[in-house]
């Protein structure tokens, strides 16, 4: 199996990063282009790939100016457009999360939400992973593909690299909460996009230091996987509102959603403290010594 593309002493910053940039285009055609794959599958596996694909976009910026502005624009709306199955799928892993806590619900009750949920999700996937939606994604992935084949990075260098990483590195501990506990949910969502960039983002140079690399990474994913524990939860609550499809449960669902909101947001919390502990000044000197010593 051949190597995924990543950043390697021995081949060009620029090409290197051009090759990731082809590598998620074409993980995200061959979603579309799986007739036997599950709708709900589809539309997680978009929805990673247009992270991977943002969190790239991020990093390039500031070499690439508007035209990666503008291709982050347009996988920005592609993944809103996967939000209505997502959203739904989201609340039905909260409920999977609730089972788990000490205060359960009944057996009847999960089954009963449950069932709602499964219709909502299975109707938004109709309207979000169709033929003619595929059709329109296949071309965005096109124009993107041929945008990618345009791009000047032969100057790019690891300095300039590992100076967007530690900016990226630096914004995720600025934006940590002082206090977790007192954090607002919009805080703890907006801090997993930064989450996302950097898990992203610190696996294009994972091969500079495998086993640390791989750490790091995992880390970073532990992390993500608690804020997003924490926002399904939110999600699954904003079905509780008025009128909402689970308002009738809304009593019985609130008091366990913030408790286990709570034990989510601590963790999360000793996480950051872990993998947060560095300046930025020194991650980005250790990400340059791996480099020249690599």
């Amino acid at each position: 199996m051949a190597e995924k593309p990543a950043v390697r002493p021995d081949v060009a910053v620029g090409e290197a990063l051009g090759a990731v940039a082809r590598e998620i285009l074409s993980e995200s055609r061959a979603v579309l282009d799986d007739a036997e794959k599950p709708d709900e599958t589809a539309v997680h596996d978009l929805r990673k790939a247009m992270k991977r694909w943002r969190s790239l976009l991020r990093l390039l910026q500031p070499f690439l100016g508007d035209e990666a502005r503008r291709l982050r624009e347009e996988a920005r709306d592609q993944a809103r457009g996967l939000s209505g199955a997502r959203d739904a799928q989201s609340a039905i892993e909260a409920l999977n999360d609730l089972a788990e806590s000490e205060r359960k619900l009944s057996t009847r009750t999960i089954a009963s939400i449950r069932g709602r949920l499964d219709a909502i999700r299975l109707s938004a996937e109709a309207a979000t992973i169709n033929e003619d939606v595929r059709m329109r994604r296949r071309a965005a992935f096109d124009g993107a593909g041929a945008t990618i084949a345009a791009w000047d990075l032969e100057k790019l260098t690891f300095a300039d690299l590992a100076r967007e990483l530690a900016r990226t590195y630096d914004r995720l501990r600025e934006d940590s909460p002082k206090d977790w506990s007192k954090a607002e949910p919009d805080t703890l969502h907006e801090l997993r996009t930064i989450v996302v960039a950097h898990r992203y983002q610190m696996e294009l140079v994972e091969p500079l230091w495998p086993k640390f690399g791989k750490l790091w990474v995992a880390e970073a994913q532990r992390l993500r996987d608690r804020l997003g524990a924490f926002q399904d939860l939110s999600v699954l609550r904003s079905f509780t509102v008025p009128h909402g499809a689970l308002a009738p449960w809304r009593s019985r669902l609130t008091p366990l959603i913030l408790a286990r909101q709570e034990k989510h947001a601590k963790a999360a919390q000793r996480i950051a403290n872990r993998l947060l502990a560095e300046r930025p000044k020194a991650f980005r000197r250790r990400l340059e010594a791996l480099w020249e010593r690599g």
